[in-house]
């Protein structure tokens, strides 16, 4: 396996912690295997050559200890907005368990994005940073459709055991919701899926559902889309041609309806939808240290 070399894990969100409510960014490993074939990252933006190979970062621990000892704020540090940090190679490495390690140790928050069930591995340390901070846990999932998702996320559990894992953090007290993103037109867009995900999000006592009811297409991430629809749905790359050229952002055609039909529904089931309300709901005021003054 490759080892990079870098200088920082951590780093200060962009967004004004308004995307979950997260304070820090911080992504272990580079790149993902799971082959989902619309993924956001492999954008050039991102700058993650051979995006399918798992490398990692060359004292990362040691340097993301260094970095929780010298924040001032507490906040909540997320993992897996590029690369899935419960990939396969963390069953043996466990960078991700030994960075939770710290994350408790120093009483940061933590938000993490995944799509596998190892996670599950680390319920007792996500349930113990719980007692001192912030945990959100989304679990990533397209369709509730366990052969459809079988195409477009080859290498990744089923969307019905996702389900399973969501309803287990639960069980455990755990906050936990579903990122639907993205919203793939002319595949996911459909009322059978949006209203399928949310019945299953709801059995699974899922907190939170949240969509954009689209995707970004952008750079070679939209070749690489376009490429793995050749092979699987020939003839559907002339319809996104069609309809969104060489726009970025992608939104379903039938945005306005299933957007309402989502929020209705979701509405009805008690489930959290708006981005606010999600951090309002999950994320606790934490005490920071105290800076010593001298005058």
């Amino acid at each position: 396996m490759e080892i990079i070399k870098t200088k920082t894990i951590m780093t200060r969100s962009n967004q004004g912690n308004r995307w979950f409510g997260i304070d820090y960014h911080m992504n272990l490993y580079k790149g993902c295997p799971f082959g989902c074939i619309y993924c956001d990252s492999r954008c050039e933006t991102y700058r993650i050559d051979n995006f399918d190979e798992v490398r990692i970062k060359e004292n990362s621990l040691e340097i993301l200890e260094e970095e929780l000892k010298s924040k001032g704020l507490k906040g909540v540090v997320s993992f897996g907005t590029l690369s899935d940090p419960y990939n396969p190679e963390e069953e043996k490495l466990q960078l991700t368990r030994k960075a939770l390690e710290l994350i408790k140790q120093y009483k940061f928050g933590v938000s993490i994005d995944t799509k596998s069930d190892l996670i599950l591995r680390d319920l007792d340390l996500l349930k113990e940073i719980a007692e001192n901070n912030s945990v959100i846990i989304k679990i990533s999932i397209t369709t509730h459709d366990d052969s459809l998702a079988q195409k477009i996320e080859p290498n990744v559990i089923s969307s019905s055991k996702r389900f399973e894992v969501l309803k287990t953090l639960r069980e455990n007290g755990i906050y936990a919701g579903v990122l639907m993103t993205p919203v793939l037109p002319f595949l996911t867009d459909t009322e059978d899926n949006i209203l399928g995900m949310i019945k299953k999000s709801k059995e699974s006592d899922a907190k939170f559902i949240y969509t954009k009811m689209g995707m970004t297409l952008r750079t070679n991430q939209r070749e690489y889309y376009y490429h793995a629809l050749d092979r699987l749905y020939p003839g559907l790359k002339e319809d996104y041609k069609a309809v969104y050229g060489n726009k970025h952002i992608c939104n379903t055609l039938q945005f306005r309806h299933l957007m309402e039909l989502f929020l209705t529904t979701c509405s009805e089931n008690h489930l959290l939808t708006e981005m606010d309300a999600i951090i309002n709901d999950y994320k606790k005021e934490v005490p920071q240290n105290e800076q010593m003054s001298l005058f």
